[in-house]
């Protein structure tokens, strides 16, 4: 089972407490963005091979999303910080 640390519980936890909440730091297709621009928005993610930014939810304890950086091949996290904080630079 994997921990994660919550960084406003300020605790690790085990997985089983979190739910992912997608792809960190997408930034919102204006209002006049076209069908294709909104389709992009809403449909399609960046699905990297390492080091990847996603929102989490800390749902059986404090309830705050806050973003990680976990790597995707060997599904361990790297780093967790709060949300609204710059990216951290991947090591």
């Amino acid at each position: 089972m994997l921990l994660i640390r919550c960084p406003y519980c300020e605790m690790e936890r085990p997985e089983v407490e979190f739910k992912y909440g997608g792809q960190a730091h997408l930034v919102r297709a204006p209002e006049t963005a076209t069908d294709e621009e909104w389709t992009d928005f809403l449909y399609f993610r960046d699905n990297l091979k390492g080091v990847h930014a996603e929102r989490w939810r800390h749902a059986s304890g404090c309830g705050r999303f806050f973003n990680a950086l976990r790597n995707t091949v060997s599904d361990k996290f790297v780093v967790t910080y709060k949300a609204g904080e710059a990216r951290p630079s991947s090591p």
